[in-house]
């Protein structure tokens, strides 16, 4: 199975300047040039060129972020770029990449913050990446900063997923990447584990699991499952759902072909199912929904849903007022990107 990239199809949106007295706490030690303006490549049905119009009859399907052609073919609407872990001098957040399988292959980017006290174990933020289940990367450098950032200022070790993406790896294979990850993670209980930062550094009994969009639905599947399954050796305490995506829109028609095996519109990784709402496996969550984003209702129904299924834990949500979709990824020295990333960290230390 092919797959390509048609980058000329997206769209692209100039976004708020940099603000200069802003970027001191967010600045990165990296080589890639930061331009005046932030763009937001934000993935829309594209548009048609010649070339597209007479091989329309080639297309058998086309998707938000995709589309399949008869001979089995995937043109993908947006590529994914990737940066190599390094050492961030401005944070003092050290980073790796390790393999957590290589047979499904499975990896993870680890991040360690300065570490201030050798003697003090550190919580876990597990991080899941989004990107609609086909594109995105836990090695991108927009996530690397951003998860750089979350390890920095809640002073945790965090470890981002690199699941296998659909369709080229149907689903549910990110679900199942994801949750032997953090598997991969527990394995250090003992101290004895494959990765030396971890058998070190870590606090098992405090562990989080977060995600943005599909990373969100993603983490809400993990907590469930480590409810129902349970976890030896960890002690999940949270899980932060940003802007997350449980269905309800038009890009479920994408998810359900992705998925060749799934349940329908009711399918629980879908929409999650209320006993899977009741035995999340951990006792606090944390919501975010945009203002402006087509997942907001989606994120508000997970939140009610949530307090009226039997759960004995405690629920928070806030609302990022006048803003899109994930718009904190795109520029972390934006203010209310700072606001977000506030209450995000606030979450973990308060846990």
């Amino acid at each position: 199975m092919k797959v390509s990239f048609m980058a000329n199809s997206l769209n692209i949106l100039l976004l708020r300047p940099s603000f200069p007295h802003f970027q001191c706490l967010f600045l990165r030690s990296t080589s890639y040039p930061r331009s005046r303006f932030k763009t937001r490549f934000y993935a829309d049905y594209p548009s048609q060129s010649m070339d597209s119009q007479t091989n329309q009859n080639q297309i058998l399907h086309e998707f938000r972020f995709f589309r399949v052609h008869k001979n089995g073919h995937i043109e993908k609407f947006q590529s994914t770029e990737k940066t190599p872990p390094f050492d961030d001098k401005v944070t003092g957040v050290q980073s790796k990449d390790v393999v957590v399988s290589s047979e499904p292959a499975i990896s993870a980017r680890i991040f360690l913050p300065k570490i201030q006290d050798p003697t003090r174990k550190l919580p876990v933020l597990f991080y899941v990446h989004g990107g609609g289940f086909c594109f995105e990367s836990a090695f991108s450098p927009k996530l690397h900063n951003y998860v750089t950032t979350l390890s920095s200022e809640a002073d945790v070790i965090a470890v981002s997923v690199e699941y296998r993406l659909a369709p080229e790896q149907p689903i549910p294979a990110c679900y199942e990447d994801s949750w032997a990850a953090l598997q991969w993670v527990a394995s250090h209980a003992k101290r004895n584990g494959p990765e030396a930062w971890l058998n070190k550094h870590a606090d098992l009994d405090r562990v989080f699991v977060a995600g943005d969009s599909a990373g969100g639905n993603i983490s809400h599947y993990l907590a469930s499952r480590v409810g129902s399954d349970g976890l030896p050796g960890v002690k999940l305490v949270g899980a932060v759902l940003v802007h997350p995506y449980f269905g309800g829109t038009d890009d479920d028609k994408m998810w359900l072909y992705m998925y060749p095996g799934n349940g329908g519109l009711q399918d629980p990784k879908l929409k999650p199912a209320v006993e899977d709402l009741a035995r999340l496996g951990c006792d606090r969550v944390l919501v975010f929904v945009a203002q402006k984003d087509h997942l907001r209702e989606v994120g508000w129904s997970y939140y009610e849903e949530l307090k009226k299924s039997g759960w004995g834990g405690n629920v928070e949500i806030v609302e990022n007022e006048g803003e899109e979709h994930c718009f904190h990824i795109e520029d972390l020295s934006y203010v209310k990107a700072q606001a977000l990333i506030k209450r995000f960290v606030s979450f973990l230390k308060d846990g």
